[in-house]
This record gives C-alpha cells, structure tokens and sequence, in this order.
C-alpha cells in the first residue's frame, strides 16, 4: 500500500500528480476583503505543499465580485489578484505538488451584506432573498468562468477545478427544484447541465490541452437527483476531456439519502461507472490511514483530504510512512493550529466546527 500511495498519478492533459494525496478545497476567510491574497492563506496552503500533498488546491475562489461566499474570501475575478496568485503557485510548485484553483461562485448562496446587493440565482429564490440571472448574465457568468481560469493559467496554476457541488451557482444550474428556467438553461437535465458542459468547453479551448482541468459534484441535497448527477458524471467523462472528477460525499462510507438509491453506499454509485482516462477522487470524512487504505481499495485514484490536512499539514508524509497512522484526536488547541499553519481567521472559524477546537475555559 506504501508504494501505491507514493506512485505517481498520469493525468490525461500530460501532468504528473507525486502522490495519492489531494487537499481540498477549504473554507478558511483569512485573505482580504477584496479577494487579495494573504500572508496566513499562503502559509496555510505552502504548508501542505512542503507536507507533500501531491495536488494542493485552494478555497473556493469567486469568479465574479458579486459571488463571493464568505468573508476573507480568495478571489481570481479581477487581474489585481495575478501576482498574489503567482507568488502562491510558484511557491506550492516548489516543493513538487500540483498548484490548482477552484473556480466558484455562490449565487444565492452569497450574503447580502458580502455584496450590498442581491444575491443571483438561475431563478427568483424567496427563501434566499436572491433575484433571477438574465439570459445575457448567464453568458457573462459563464465567460468570467472562462476568464478566470485564463487568469489563473497567467498566474502560474497548473490547472482549475470547476465547483459545481454544494448548493453554489453550478449546483443551482444543476437542481430542478431550483432551476425554475423555461429557456435554453432551465427544464431539461441537458438544459440545466448547459452551463457547466460551455464552460468546461471554454476553458479547455482557451488553456489548452496540458491545462490540468478538473469538476467538483456533490451527488445529493439541494434538490439534487442521484441518478441524475451519476448520468451528468458519465457524461463529463464521455464527451469532455476533463482529467478529474472530484466527488464530494460529505462520508465515503454512507448510504444515499434517497431511500430508492440505498442499494449501494454513495461511493459504490459512482465506482461502478466506467471512468475510461478521467481519474477519480473522493471528499468526505477521510481521517486516517485505514480509510484512504479502504478508498485506494475501492477503486479512487487518489484521495482528498480536508479535516485531517487541518491537523497536520504533513498528513501524507504520515499515512504513507505509517498506514495505521491516526489523526490527533479532536478537540485541539488554538496553538497547536497555529503551529499547524492556520492564521487567526481560519481558526475563528474552525471554531463554528462543533467540537474542533478546544474552549479555553475548560
């Protein structure tokens, strides 16, 4: 199991991943408010690459100034944001690993006061207080998708992961309980995919065929349709040439929410499909070496590691030296968080995480 978490993944576009290791995307709102990078994200993120993570992958970074998600929030909207950017991925390269950058917008997902404005959706949505994308703006947010992954190659990426899961604006395109459309984006599943298949397409014809392109799908909540995700899955995989798939199951070991699709664990519901050159990887309560050991067994090509790449930055240097590797027992210490490369913010808001980090009361 060492040697085949040590061995190097081939990826369609020409690139070389060192290892089976990726860092997710995370939340941490510790660069500044106008999408500039920080000193605390770019710690946070060099550190993992030294800990040797094969594909170190940033926050979800918005594509346009009116999708951003949450405070501190990375941005690659805006060329004022290219030489942050450059000193980050130079920096990830450095120590061997993959430089990417997840492409994200929130649409109703967006707090109004992020933005002073309503937050935008495919359709009028109520409960979020966000008003209906014009046809004309669904062009645009589809081009700033595009031209954001332009500006990411100038800035020394060696690729871009789409985010298309958890209820942000692609998910929103994806959902029929919330894609209300009756033009060429809403109704059919093929209308509501029409945005996600363009810009993949966009991006792939603007960066060229050795630009590392990746999409990230959640399979289930916010109306999403397991059967459905699986068809759009199969789909990238037959008609785009996508390199990764990233599949967020929220817990590789559970069972749908669906009672109709509870056949099979989530995990097996996509293993099962014929991924022919695009390579998979999972997301979703990986902690220790036993379990990236249960993934790389169930057919994954390389894991994705969030809670534990919170704990050590080192965390593939552990499990690949030690398969039985354990990851420190949570909750921890604000010092020992910081001595694990997370600025102030990051752990302000790891401690909305119940029971992460340690009260320093008790």
């Amino acid at each position: 199991m060492k040697d085949l978490l040590a061995s190097p993944v081939q990826f369609s576009c020409g690139l070389e991943m060192k290892n089976r290791f990726m860092l997710a995307p995370l939340t941490n709102t510790q660069s500044f408010e106008d999408g500039s990078l920080s000193d605390d994200e770019y710690n946070w993120l060099t550190m993992r690459a030294k800990g040797q993570f094969g594909l170190v992958m940033t926050c979800a970074s918005h594509v346009q100034e009116c999708g951003k998600g949450f405070p501190g929030q990375l941005g690659i909207f805006s060329d004022i944001h290219i030489k942050g950017h450059q000193r980050l991925s130079q920096k990830i390269k450095s120590y061997g690993s993959l430089a990417v950058i997840q492409l994200h917008h929130a649409g109703m997902r967006t707090p109004t006061e992020l933005i002073n404005q309503k937050p935008v959706c495919p359709s009028h949505n109520e409960k979020h207080g966000a008003r209906e994308l014009s046809f004309q703006e669904i062009i645009q947010l589809k081009n700033d998708f595009i031209s954001a992954a332009e500006r990411a190659q100038k800035s020394g990426y060696d690729g871009v992961e789409v985010h298309g899961a958890h209820g942000y604006i692609l998910t929103q395109f994806l959902s029929a309980s919330i894609n209300k459309r009756t033009d060429s984006y809403g109704g059919s599943l093929e209308n509501r995919a029409r945005i996600l298949f363009e810009i993949i397409s966009g991006i792939r014809e603007k960066c060229g065929d050795k630009f590392l392109l990746g999409v990230r799908l959640s399979p289930e909540r916010f109306g999403l349709d397991l059967n459905e995700i699986k068809l759009i899955t199969q789909r990238l995989i037959d008609e785009t040439t996508i390199d990764f798939l990233d599949i967020s199951l929220w817990d590789v070991y559970k069972k749908p929410e669906e009672e109709q699709y509870q056949n099979l664990t989530l995990l097996k519901h996509f293993t099962e499909l014929d991924f022919k050159n695009v390579k998979l990887t999972v997301a979703g309560n990986i902690r220790n070496g036993n379990d990236v050991k249960n993934m790389m067994e169930s057919k994954i090509d390389f894991v994705t590691i969030g809670k534990s790449a919170i704990l050590h930055h080192n965390f593939p240097e552990k499990v690949m030296n030690d398969i039985s590797f354990n990851a420190t027992e949570i909750p921890v210490s604000k010092e020992y968080l910081t001595n694990e490369g997370l600025g102030k913010n990051f752990i302000k808001y790891m401690e909305r995480w119940p029971g992460f980090v340690k009260n320093e009361n008790d």
